[in-house]
């Protein structure tokens, strides 16, 4: 490695630090809980712990996203992921809502991994910005979710 390609790179940023000791936790404390369904009421719990820990306009979506998840597609088990709610499905993220503070940026984002089945062509979204969840929003983001896992 040349000394210029060395002093370009900065290593993960503080927040990137640490969303992976989260997600380090995160796998920790699941491991260490009991039975199935004493899993997914805590990680529900924890979810809703989250949120409610979100600055308001991240909180007020984050509810509403969780919401219509929950509504659209009640097979999605609610779970932390790198500190985010996030929804899964066998174990595996299908899809997540970042808020705006988790990484200082402009907008919040409700994204979803490559488990998620929206597949359109040789390319589609898979993160959409959010600045405010309007009916509208909801009933775009209930329909994804439902493609999603469809």
């Amino acid at each position: 490695m040349s000394s210029a390609e060395s002093s370009t790179y900065e290593g993960f940023t503080a927040d990137e630090r640490a969303a992976m000791k989260e997600h380090a936790q995160e796998q920790k404390k699941a491991a260490r809980r009991g039975s199935r369904a004493d899993k997914a009421a805590e990680a529900e719990r924890d979810v809703l712990a989250k949120i409610a820990e979100m600055q308001d306009s991240d909180r007020i979506m984050a509810e509403r996203v969780h919401a219509v998840v929950t509504a659209s597609a009640p097979v999605l088990a609610p779970k932390l992921w790198y500190g985010m709610p996030a929804y899964a499905l066998d174990g595996k993220v299908v899809c997540f809502f970042q808020s705006a503070a988790k990484f200082k940026s402009r907008f919040a984002t409700l994204g979803f991994s490559d488990q998620a089945n929206l597949d359109e062509g040789t390319m589609w979204a898979t993160g959409f910005a959010l600045t405010e969840v309007t009916a509208e929003a909801e009933a775009r983001i209930a329909a994804l979710v439902k493609q999603a896992v469809s």
